[in-house]
């Protein structure tokens, strides 16, 4: 009866030596990124640029920070990117872009250098979104920067250069990586925010860099 209902099938089945070879092969890459993650994906690689674009989610210390880096890098223009604030249930949300923009203002920044880029609402690929309407806004402008700087938040770097730079075709992008004062120092695992944040860019960056979610970048986006 047994033998009508089932077959007996011959299956690959690794040896103790092919067990340790995948063991060694996991175990090493995920050491590594375990000790190194954290750097690779928060390096900075400033080129010097006609534009720094500041990502207004960091909030405002990052925003005074991309002050400081704007008047000390011998940029000419600041543009302010950023979409709406994730409070979907809350009657007053805003624009991190234009929040950012308004802030510049108020420290000092002329008129004429800052850029305000407010990026439509998305629940999805939201810094593909900003990157896309910062290349719409230069556009409208007629400004097409050779190269351009990303200023964001610790890990978000790798990630945030790798998505500006499939929405700017033509334009080398380069990225400057903040840290907020709060961060506590050590390692990462001594911190549940750091730790979030890791395993969040780890996924983000792999996601970008492996499936491109900006396969689109080239053709023109709608607002």
């Amino acid at each position: 009866m047994l033998s009508r209902l089932f077959q007996r099938r011959t299956i690959w089945w690794p040896t103790p030596a092919g067990w340790l070879i995948l063991a060694v092969g996991f175990c090493v890459p995920a050491t590594l990124w375990f000790f190194l993650g954290e750097g690779f994906l928060a390096r900075s690689n400033r080129l010097p640029a006609e534009a720094l674009i500041v990502e207004g989610w960091i909030g405002i210390e990052g925003v005074k920070a991309a002050k400081f880096e704007f008047e000390t890098g011998g940029y000419r223009y600041l543009v302010a990117a950023g979409g709406l604030t994730e409070n979907r249930w809350g009657s007053q949300r805003w624009n991190y872009a234009t929040e950012a923009h308004d802030l510049l203002l108020r420290l000092g920044v002329p008129a004429d250098r800052v850029i305000n880029a407010p990026a439509p609402d998305t629940k999805a690929q939201r810094t593909f979104a900003s990157a896309i309407t910062v290349r719409q806004t230069l556009e409208e402008r007629g400004l097409h920067l050779a190269n351009a700087n990303v200023f964001t938040l610790g890990v978000h770097a790798r990630r945030s250069r790798l998505i500006f730079a499939k929405a700017l075709p033509g334009t080398e992008v380069g990225v400057v990586s903040w840290t907020p004062s709060a961060y506590s120092p050590g390692p990462w695992w001594r911190s549940s925010e750091r730790a979030e944040d890791l395993i969040k860019e780890t996924a983000g960056w792999l996601f970008e860099a492996l499936l491109n979610s900006g396969r689109m970048s080239n053709s023109p986006a709608k607002r």
